[in-house]
């Protein structure tokens, strides 16, 4: 019988449509009932039994014993005759069930069941799938490409379920091709005409931070934390981390051993160069920094605008700026300042370079000078004590050092 065909497929819905057992049945009883209401007016006075075990149901018709004259409602009463025909004791005014047989309700009715039911599968399915991908955005993912198109490529994950990687997403120079395998992260899922739609991202600061995460163990137990990521896809990216353990070197541990926990991330990206650096909440040491690999000779910070006017090397200018202007872009949106780059071409032949105070002053204190742009002895004392503490995190006491010792060379 056609209704049999409804519901021998009970156990495939449950290991296929991610339907736990409970859902299963009351969508079906859902569905059954709302047939019987759309036959009878009610379904109040049925008992709807389903055994999704065994790929069974039972449905119990309950109606009220009246005498043969008073029939008004043969939905909920039965006439005395009738129900003597079921169990011959019946008496006026008591209840009868007897199983009601779907299939005496006609073909058209079946069918309108069925359709039913394969809509409520489907609507419990895109709700399962969109809740499972909402707890799963910010998460790197593998699929494997199933359709390219011109805008986006439609991706198949372990479960079959569809994922869009727009054009937009992707990183310039992405070529893939069918059954090709990608990784991305989900950073959102919406309803689209009535369906889930999962989108991806290669392009994403998040896909970067999770690559590092996956090849940094430091990173992946907390040790080192990545305060900022800024990034022009497939081209360069800059990421500052701190660690909270004197012990790590932050940079360090995010490079590897000869680049080899960088490498991978690299090549991922598509060779994207990537500026690992180390977060300070000294402004000037932070900007030099970010402008990495340039040296820098000084600073001017106007906190109050968020500008900062940086003095270079006439040869470190264009390394500044980076190609098409990226590196001084990157550390701008890294910093938050609005980065200027002036030559620094006045030279003094009377100045002397820190490295011939390494007698007087320890060599990890002219280290520190230098780090801050600082890399002979008039430009240490063209900034104030208090700007020099500041950048340098050095001590009161080791600054009057390093300014008697330098000022003395100029008497």
């Amino acid at each position: 019988m056609e209704i049999l065909n409804l519901i021998d497929t009970f156990s495939e819905f449950r290991e296929q449509k991610n339907i736990d057992r409970s859902t299963m049945m009351r969508v079906i009883e859902d569905v059954f009932r709302s047939t019987l209401v759309k036959l009878y007016g009610s379904a109040d006075n049925y008992d709807i039994i389903i055994n999704p075990d065994r790929g069974d149901f039972e449905i119990w018709h309950n109606r009220v014993v009246v005498a043969d004259d008073a029939l008004e409602d043969p939905n909920v009463e039965i006439t005395l005759t009738a129900a003597r025909k079921i169990e011959e004791d019946y008496e006026i005014g008591e209840e009868v069930s007897n199983e009601f047989k779907f299939e005496d309700v006609g073909r058209r009715a079946i069918l309108a069941l069925r359709q039913n039911l394969a809509a409520k599968i489907q609507e419990i399915e895109k709700e399962h799938m969109f809740n499972k991908y909402k707890e799963r955005v910010g998460e790197v993912i593998t699929a494997e490409v199933y359709q390219v198109w011109k805008k986006e490529i439609l991706l198949i994950d372990d479960e079959g379920t569809e994922l869009i990687l727009p054009r937009t997403e992707q990183i310039p120079g992405d070529f893939f091709h069918k059954s090709d395998t990608v990784k991305a992260v989900v950073v959102r899922v919406e309803y689209k005409n009535g369906n889930p739609q999962v989108v991806l991202s290669r392009t994403s600061e998040v896909f970067v931070e999770r690559l590092f995460e996956m090849e940094v163990p430091e990173i992946f137990d907390g040790l080192i934390t990545i305060k900022n990521i800024v990034r022009i896809p497939g081209e360069r990216a800059k990421v500052a981390v701190e660690s909270y353990d004197d012990r790590i070197d932050p940079v360090g541990a995010c490079v590897g051993m000869k680049g080899s926990r960088i490498r991978g991330i690299v090549r991922e990206l598509r060779n994207e160069n990537i500026d690992v650096i180390n977060f300070t909440n000294n402004t000037q040491l932070y900007i030099t920094r970010a402008l990495t690999p340039a040296k820098i000779t000084r600073i001017k910070l106007d906190e109050e605008n968020k500008t900062a006017e940086v003095y270079l090397p006439v040869d470190q200018v264009s390394m500044a700026i980076g190609r098409n202007g990226a590196n001084i872009k990157l550390a701008g949106l890294l910093t938050e300042y609005e980065i200027d780059v002036y030559r620094d071409d006045v030279e003094d032949e009377e100045d002397v370079n820190l490295e011939e105070f390494k007698d007087e002053i320890d060599e990890w204190v002219l280290s520190t000078l230098k780090s801050i742009g600082c890399d002979t002895a008039k430009s240490v004392l063209e900034l104030t004590p208090e700007e020099l503490i500041a950048r340098t995190d050095l001590e009161v006491e080791t600054i009057q050092e390093v300014l008697r010792v330098l000022n003395s060379e100029f008497e």
